[in-house]
């Protein structure tokens, strides 16, 4: 697959709407958004556990940035864009949980973290 033919599968799968804590299915894309950085997640089963990668490219034309991580369970990763000077980073966690693995913006993190202080 070229970068251009993933940067169009991004596209159209950003078009379809932001990434949500449903949770990713093998080899299964998901959109992931970092404001000026937009992209894909998706993950496969590895020996070592589930291999993570995500692709993102900047909005405007230009090469794509590729991400790998193999999460065993219980492990996350955080990949982040920073914005303006006082300003949160844009952020989104990939999480691994049992046979589960999850893209989650940080601000539905966020949102769900202050719900349970509430409570």
């Amino acid at each position: 697959m070229t970068i251009r033919t993933m940067i169009l599968a991004a596209a159209a799968l950003l078009a379809a709407g932001t990434a949500n804590a449903e949770g990713l299915k093998p080899a299964r894309a998901q959109s992931v958004d970092l404001g000026t950085l937009a992209g894909v997640a998706y993950y496969t089963p590895d020996s070592e556990g589930y291999r993570v990668v995500v692709t993102l490219a900047p909005r405007a034309a230009a090469p794509a940035v590729r991400f790998e991580a193999v999460l065993a369970e219980g492990q996350r990763v955080t990949l982040s864009a920073p914005r303006g000077l006082g300003q949160a980073a844009d952020a989104v966690e990939i999480a691994r949980k049992g046979e589960a693995v999850t893209v989650v913006p940080a601000r539905a993190r966020a949102a769900v973290q202050e719900a349970a202080a509430l409570n």
